[in-house]
């Protein structure tokens, strides 16, 4: 059914990426289809800015597959990453100013026979820990692909919906570079983006990026973040 909470409404999220990333921590994401409910408690996430940050989608310019980021803060911009899973993340800063918070990892709270379902017909899982671990296995865990692009997560009764606690005591969290950048958007000290509840089983081993040979590589190429 989901979790008590405040839902934030679109200007919550008219903020910098970073700062809506920290406040994302340990709230929840619901979806709820004829399957029923899902609801995993988010305890891993990145940000990702538009022209001024390298490791972004929106690093060039709009285009087709990220125009969902220069849409109103509140909605989801879902992609399919290498053409293999998809990533969900949820958009950020004022409409037209680009950028985007990935979900990567979180706790399954509600739901977990159906999220188990679901990562047993795309693949193989092991226990509870590693239901939602890693932006691919939450995605398929909440039902998410790209008919979810531009879900409205402001709604108390839609489809998706993000709850958060009222008044709540901001957990205890790190950050560090973001997995999977390549190029000057890996530079931790500057873009030390991705950020984690300390002590929590569900958050994602952190990976570096694949460093083509090429020289045509640009700095984005190789990200899993929007």
């Amino acid at each position: 059914m989901g979790r008590v909470g405040v839902v934030p409404a679109h200007v919550w999220y008219a903020r910098s990426a970073p700062a809506v990333a920290v406040d994302l921590l340990g709230a929840w994401i619901t979806t709820r289809s004829p399957e029923g409910d899902v609801t995993v408690r988010i305890t891993e996430v990145e940000a990702y800015g538009g022209a001024d940050d390298p490791g972004s989608h929106a690093f060039r310019g709009r285009s087709a597959r990220n125009d969902a980021m220069f849409a109103e803060p509140g909605r989801l911009y879902v992609y399919r990453h290498l053409g293999l899973h998809y990533c969900v993340n949820i958009v950020t800063s004022p409409t037209g100013q680009p950028s985007a918070v990935l979900l990567r990892a979180g706790e399954v709270v509600d739901g977990a026979g159906l999220a188990w379902a679901r990562r047993a017909r795309a693949g193989a899982v092991d226990s509870d820990r590693q239901l939602a671990r890693g932006p691919a296995r939450l995605a398929v865990a909440l039902g998410l692909d790209l008919s979810a692009n531009r879900a409205d997560v402001t709604e108390a009764g839609g489809a998706v919906v993000v709850h958060r606690r009222e008044n709540a005591t901001r957990p205890a969290l790190a950050s560090g570079p973001r997995v999977g950048v390549a190029g000057e958007g890996a530079d931790g000290a500057r873009f030390p983006w991705r950020l984690w509840l300390v002590g929590e089983p569900t958050v994602s081993p952190f990976r570096r990026a694949y460093r083509s040979s090429s020289p045509r590589s640009g700095p984005a190429s190789g990200t899993t973040g929007p």
